[in-house]
Formats: C-alpha cells, structure tokens, sequence
C-alpha cells in the first residue's frame, strides 16, 4: 500500500501526523539553535560585535516545506532571541515576534515565483534567502517603530546583521542537496511515491 492509498483509507490522517511531527521537529530545531547561537554572543563571546541567528534560515527552510505554517517557528525563534537577550521585555519581544512574522510575505515569492523554480535553481534560491532576511529585518525595524524607535533604525537592521545574512544564505543553498529537504512536502511525497512506482514496473495511469 502506497503513501497515498494509505491517506485516503485514515481520511489523511497519516499527512496530518506526518505534518505535526515534521513542524514540531522544526519547531525544536529553532528554538534550541537559536539558543545556543544569542547565549553563544551575549554571554560567552559578549564582546564580538555580531550576534548570528538561525531563526531566519530555519523559517525559509519550513516555508518551502509548509507555506504558512513556517510562522510557528518564526515566533518561538523571535521570542527565544528577545528573552535570551533583554529578559522579559515584552517590548523586545514583541518587535522580534512580530517582527519575524514579516518573512511570511515570503510566501508571495514562493505563489508567483514558484516553488519548484525557486528550489531548482540556484540563484533564485540565494534570492529568497536574501529576501526572507530582509523582510525580517524590515519588519523587526517596522515594529520597533511603533515603540517609538527612529524610522532609521530599519536601515540598520538591514545593515548590522551581515553574518546571520550570510549564514542564512548558506544554509538555504546547502538545504537544496538533501533530497526533499528543501522542497514542498505534499510534492516531494508525490513524486517519491511516482518514482517508487515507476523503479517497480507499476501502471499507475
């Protein structure tokens, strides 16, 4: 029995599971990553002027997979950073949590661009990663502004974070070699599943 005989037969259930389990992974990945990396900066090595993050590279990974649902781990990794950083400032919080939700609008690249172009080809690939760190950063400097930080404080977000940037636009590139890491989940099952078919002789049409 194939992937797919088996979700109709449990109403998709196995999808579902398979996709609770696969966020909740992600979910951990980003939160522990990005843990280590802030106490990394702020309480091991305080005095490097840079500080990585992982969140970014995490969200860009997950939104390929899962499309919206990559929002779940753009806010536990905001929240881990803001905590980790200033304590319970719900102000930080917020500007980071909020903030990182901006990447979703990510998901407009991936609707017009689409996602097998963007994952097959290795400039668009660098191009979304440079574009989820940019909404990111804008969307941190867009909240902070409600907070009464200066409008000008968004150019340096952009500006002062050039090793998660780089980071992130390395992570994304390395994902496109595992199979099926960096790739829609419904459609990498769907072809798996084509390409299990076809090495068995099988008349699927």
């Amino acid at each position: 029995m194939d992937f797919f005989e088996e979700e109709e037969n449990d109403n998709g259930a196995s999808f579902r599971r398979y996709k609770a389990v696969d966020l909740a992974i992600w979910t951990f990945i980003a939160g522990i990553f990005e843990a280590v990396a802030t106490l990394a900066a702020s309480k091991w090595f305080p005095n490097e002027l840079y500080c990585l993050s992982v969140t970014i590279a995490v969200v860009s990974i997950v939104m390929m997979r899962w499309g919206g649902f990559a929002a779940i781990q753009a806010v536990v990794g905001g929240a881990v950073y803001s905590f980790l950083l200033a304590g319970a400032d719900i102000e930080k919080i917020v500007v980071y949590c909020i903030g990182n939700c901006f990447m979703l609008f990510g998901l407009l690249m991936l609707k017009f661009v689409g996602k097998e172009k963007i994952r097959s080809k290795f400039m668009l690939t660098a191009v979304f990663a440079v574009l989820m760190y940019c909404l990111a950063q804008v969307g941190r400097g867009v909240v902070g502004v409600f907070f009464g930080g200066d409008a000008g404080a968004i150019l340096g977000y952009l500006l002062t974070d050039p090793i998660t940037l780089l980071f992130t636009v390395v992570v994304v590139l390395i994902s496109r070699v595992p199979d099926g890491l960096f790739e829609d989940q419904k459609h990498y099952i769907i072809r798996t599943d084509d390409e299990r078919r076809k090495a068995g002789g099988q008349d699927y049409l």
